[in-house]
């Protein structure tokens, strides 16, 4: 979580975050590899690395994908568009709290 948190700070004052894995050794030993095309789970075995984090941006989404053994999470800011629909959605489809009808005379 502090991995995303950082991303996504660094996204939103305009600095775009490198596409980089985060590699943690058995002893707690940190290796960063920048810009990798490796699927996550491939280069944690190769590196031997017990916990492995891919922080990337395409746009305006920060993505963080970790493993650690056969665990996975997965965070990832929402585009602007979803997160504007599912805040005004609601308000715009909702079914009237009134009903009009017609005036007879």
């Amino acid at each position: 979580m502090q991995i995303f948190d950082a991303a996504e700070t660094a996204a939103k004052s305009g600095q775009a975050p490198s596409d980089m894995t985060i590699l943690i050794s058995p002893t707690g030993g940190i290796h960063m590899v920048a810009d990798s095309d490796w699927p996550l789970d491939s280069l944690q075995m190769h590196h031997g690395a017990t916990m492995a984090y891919r922080v990337s941006q395409s746009g305006a989404v920060v993505r963080v994908e970790g493993r650690e053994q056969s665990r996975t999470c997965l965070f990832e800011t929402a585009k602007p568009e979803r997160a504007a629909r599912l805040l005004l959605g609601g308000y715009f489809q909702s079914s009237p709290t009134y009903l009009l009808a017609a005036a007879h005379s």
